[in-house]
């Protein structure tokens, strides 16, 4: 069984909090202050879930520079009041970062339909009418 740590539950938090302030101010016509507050929260919840150390070696891998560049870049860019610009490079970066864990995200989601209680929602045979 894998232990959680506190730091890690506070983590967790932060980057809730941080999915409500990004979708939040996007919704607002991309408020500048509210992204800001939810890129940090993201990194902030990044550093509090695999530590100081893993999230430097993650961020500045040489084959992840480039994702690093465009992420870091786009996240100044947000800080400095160009939100849409800044969004731009920061999804970029964050597709060329995770693009690894991405089959993986999927096979979960593929996986979840053999769940029985998720699967009653995605079988379209039953009808209700």
């Amino acid at each position: 069984m894998v232990v959680i740590t506190e730091f890690q539950k506070i983590g967790v938090g932060l980057m809730g909090f941080s999915l409500f302030f990004l979708i939040f101010g996007v919704l607002l016509y991309f408020d500048s202050v509210l992204l800001a507050f939810g890129n940090i929260l993201f990194l902030t919840g990044l550093t509090f879930i695999i530590g100081i150390r893993r999230t430097a070696q993650f961020f500045f891998q040489r084959h992840k520079f480039r994702g690093s560049l465009f992420f870091l870049g786009g996240v100044s860019l947000v800080l400095c009041r160009w939100p849409i610009i800044g969004m731009l490079l920061e999804s970029y970066g964050f597709v060329l970062l995770f693009r690894s864990f991405f089959p993986m995200a999927l096979g979960f989601v593929v996986s979840a339909v053999n769940i029985p209680f998720l699967s009653a929602f995605s079988s379209s045979s039953s009808s209700m009418v």
